[in-house]
C-alpha cells in the first residue's frame, strides 16, 4: 500500500495458482479461508490486500496484529461506556469490522492457539458469539479468512491445517522476464501510486463486477461419489476435504460461468485441497508430488480431455498467459514502455478472456498424540474474572471483569461508576500448555563427544517431529572448552532446527556449571507461558573448567541446586562410557558422577546404555511432566 492505494489485483505479475484460490475464498467463504506459505517476498501481503479491492463497497481489509488479545479481536465491553453512565454495552472488535471483507493474518503459525480456534471457528460458521464475564453478544462476521506463514518459523499445527480450506505455496518468479516485469510495475506503482491505479482502474471493475456476480454452482450428477472415492483413495482423514473440494470446484465453475462443477474443476482445485492434509509429519513436502495426485486423479476421475489445459495448453506454458506476456514474450502491449512507468488501459487480456488460466495438470499447491490438559495460565482463552487471593500481589487485572463488578456492586442506579479495591478482578485464562525441552549436551572432549553430538541432532528432529503435532518447544545447548552456547532457540520448526545443527563442534575441558547456567536461562527467557520446562543434561558429570577459577565440581553441584531451586523438572542421562568399552582407559573403574549429580539437580537419573537419538527422544518422551 502506498498513500493509501492497494497495488491492483489484476496488475499482479504470476501468482496463478494464488490469485485464483483467493477468489474462490470470496466467491464462497464457507471454504474456510486460504492459507498461503511461503518465502518472504513472494507478494503473499499485497495480493491479500488486492483481493479486499474487489469486494463491494464498504468492505475492506483487516489486519490481525500478531499481539492482538480476544478482546481486540471478537469485542468485549465498552469500558469508557460503563465508566461514563454506568452502562453495559457491547464494544464490537476486529471479527465485526472484518464483515463482508477480508480479515489476514500474517504469521498465522505463530498466533497463539486459542486465536487461531476462534478465527476458523468464526470464518466456518459467519457467525460471532461472546459469552463471557456478562458480556452475551452474536453478530454476522462473513470474511475471507488468509493467513500467511513462513515455515521457516515453524509450522501450524495439523488440527489447524486441516480447519483451513485452501493451501497454496508461494513461491517467488523464477523466470526472468516475469521477475522484470513484476519490478517494473511495482516500481511504477510506488513512482505514482494514483495514476497506476487509475489506469488499472477498468479491469478491476471488471474483474470486481465478475465477482460480485459469481456463485457456486451445483455439482453434476455423480461428482459428489467421485469426490469421495478420490479423498478415500488419498488417505485423507475425516469429511472436511471432501465439504471443501465439492465447494471449491462449485465456486470454480460459477467463476467460470458453467451451470455444473464437473471432474476438470474438481482436478484443478485438488492440489489446493489436498496437499496441505497430506502431512503427517513436519518431514512431508508442502506440496503433493504431480505425479502421485495425477496418477490419483486419472483412477477416479478419468484421463483427462485432449484439449482441456489452459486454452488448450497443456505443456504448462497457460500460467504465464496471465503474466501480462505479450505472445511473443516481450513487453505486454497494454503496458507502456518502462520510462513512461505505468501500464495504458488500452487492451485488458485478462479481464477480456474472463477467466484465468488453468495449470496443465493440477494446480501447484501447491504419531505422537499430545496429552495436553487444559491448564489456567498467563496465557490462552479468556473465560472469566476472579477476585484475587487476600494479601496476595495483584499480578494483572481483568478490566472488564473489575468494571462489571463495579457495575454490579451499584445497581444501574445511573450515572458513572467508581472503581474500589473490592472490584478488582484478575483474568482467568485456560489453554493448552505445551512442553519446552532443553536439551544441555557436553561436548568437551571426555570419551565419545562425537557420539553425544550425533545422539542429541537426530533426538532434536525426533522431538520435533512430536512437536508438529502439539504444541511443543525444543531448545538445545551444548557446553565446552569455558563456556556454553544456545546452538537452538526453542523452536517448533525443523527447517530451523536443521540448519542449526549442521556443524556442532566438539572437544576441550568440560564447563558443566556453564551448561547448566545456560539451560536455565533458556527456561527463564522463554517466560514459561503456556509451556512446561524439562531440561535434559546429557553428560558424564565431570567437571574441569568453572568461571573465576571456581572448584568446577563445587560450581556444578551449585548449578544443579540453583536449577532445582527454581523447580524446573530436569532429567540426567548419564553418558558415561563404559570403561572396558575404551582402549586405554587408565582405572577400569566408572567414576559414576551423574548419579550425585541428577540427585543436587532432584532430577530423573537416567542410565540408558548405548546412547542414541532414539534411546534419547524415547527417554525425554517418558520424562515429560504431565501436570
Amino acid at each position: 500500500m502506498s498513500d493509501g492505494v492497494d497495488f491492483p489485483f489484476s496488475a499482479v505479475v504470476g501468482q496463478d495458482d494464488l490469485r485464483l484460490a483467493l477468489l474462490l475464498g470470496a466467491i464462497d467463504p464457507r471454504i474456510g479461508g486460504v492459507l498461503l506459505r511461503g518465502e518472504k517476498g513472494s507478494a503473499k501481503t499485497t495480493v491479500a490486500r488486492a483481493l479486499a479491492g474487489l469486494l463491494p463497497e464498504g468492505t475492506g481489509f483487516v489486519e490481525l496484529p500478531i499481539g492482538a488479545t480476544e478482546d481486540r479481536v471478537v469485542g468485549t465491553i465498552d469500558l469508557r461506556q460503563v465508566l461514563r453512565d454506568g452502562e453495559r454495552r457491547f464494544s464490537p472488535g476486529l471479527l465485526h469490522a472484518a464483515h463482508g471483507g477480508v480479515l489476514y493474518v500474517d504469521e498465522v503459525n505463530l498466533l497463539p492457539d486459542h486465536l487461531v480456534d476462534v478465527l476458523l471457528d468464526v470464518a466456518a460458521s459467519g457467525v460471532n458469539r461472546v459469552e463471557r464475564e456478562g458480556v452475551s453478544e452474536t453478530h454476522p462476521s462473513r470474511f475471507v479468512l488468509i493467513g500467511s506463514m513462513n515455515p521457516e518459523e515453524g509450522e501450524l499445527r495439523p488440527q489447524f491445517l486441516d480447519r483451513f480450506g485452501l493451501s497454496v505455496a508461494v513461491t517467488g518468479l523464477a523466470d526472468p522476464a516475469d521477475r522484470s516485469e513484476a519490478v517494473r510495475r511495482r516500481l511504477a506503482f510506488d513512482a505514482d501510486p494514483a495514476g497506476f491505479a487509475r489506469a488499472w482502474a477498468p479491469a478491476e471493475r471488471v474483474l470486481a463486477d465478475r465477482l460480485a456476480a459469481a456463485r457456486p454452482v451445483p455439482l453434476a450428477p455423480g461428482l459428489l461419489e467421485q469426490v469421495a472415492e478420490l479423498c478415500i483413495a488419498m488417505g485423507v482423514e475425516g469429511l472436511r476435504a471432501d465439504l471443501t473440494l465439492c465447494r471449491a470446484a462449485a465456486a470454480l465453475a460459477g467463476w467460470e460461468h458453467r451451470d455444473e462443477a464437473g471432474p476438470e474443476d474438481v482436478r484443478r482445485v485438488a492440489g489446493f485441497v489436498l496437499a496441505h492434509r497430506m502431512r503427517r509429519s513436519p518431514y512431508d513436502p508442502p506440496e503433493l508430488p504431480a505425479a502421485e495426485l495425477d496418477q490419483r486423479l486419472e483412477e477416479v476421475l478419468g484421463p483427462r480431455p485432449p484439449g482441456s489445459g489452459a486454452e488448450g495448453a497443456t505443456d504448462g506454458s497457460a500460467g504465464r498467459g496471465s503474466q501480462g506476456a505479450a505472445p511473443g514474450g516481450g513487453a505486454p502491449d497494454h503496458v507502456v514502455p518502462p520510462a513512461h512507468g505505468r501500464p495504458e488501459a488500452a487492451r485488458l487480456p485478462e479481464a477480456e478472456r474472463g477467466i484465468f488460466p488453468r495449470s496443465d495438470a493440477s494446480p501447484r499447491a501447491a504419531t505422537v498424540p499430545g496429552h495436553h490438559e487444559p491448564v489456567a495460565g498467563a496465557r490462552g482463552r479468556l473465560v472469566g474474572g476472579r477476585t484475587p487471593t487476600p494479601g496476595a500481589p495483584v499480578g494483572s487485572i481483568s478490566p472488564v471483569g473489575t468494571i462489571s463488578a463495579a457495575a454490579a456492586r451499584v445497581g444501574g442506579a445511573g450515572g458513572g461508576v467508581t472503581v474500589e479495591e473490592q472490584d478488582l478482578r484478575e483474568p482467568v485464562r485456560v489453554g493448552k500448555a505445551g512442553h519446552l525441552v532443553v536439551l544441555a549436551v557436553d561436548a568437551s572432549g571426555s570419551m565419545d563427544a562425537d557420539g553425544r553430538m550425533a545422539a542429541a541432532k537426530d533426538a532434536v528432529l525426533a522431538l520435533l517431529v512430536d512437536a508438529y503435532q502439539r504444541r511443543d518447544r525444543v531448545a538445545l545447548v551444548t557446553f565446552r572448552g569455558e563456556g556454553a552456547t544456545v546452538v537452538l532457540r526453542p523452536t517448533g520448526s525443523t527447517e530451523v532446527a536443521r540448519a542449526r545443527l549442521v556443524d556442532l563442534p566438539t572437544g576441550g575441558r568440560t564447563p558443566l556449571a556453564a551448561g547448566i547456567d545456560a539451560a536455565a536461562e533458556v527456561v527463564r527467557a522463554s517466560g514459561g507461558d503456556g509451556y512446561r520446562p524439562l531440561v535434559v543434561l546429557v553428560s558424564d558429570g565431570r567437571a574441569t573448567w568453572a568461571a573465576g577459577a571456581a572448584d568446577p565440581v563445587e560450581a556444578s553441584r551449585r548449578a544443579a541446586g540453583g536449577l532445582l531451586r527454581q523447580g524446573i523438572a530436569a532429567v540426567v542421562v548419564d553418558a558415561e562410557v563404559a570403561p572396558e568399552a575404551v582402549p586405554g582407559h587408565r582405572t577400569g573403574i566408572a567414576l559414576g558422577l551423574a548419579r550425585p549429580l541428577a540427585e543436587a539437580m532432584g532430577a530423573r537419573y537416567l542410565a540408558l546404555g548405548e546412547l542414541s537419538g532414539e534411546t534419547l527422544a524415547g527417554a525425554v518422551r517418558s520424562s515429560l511432566p504431565t501436570r
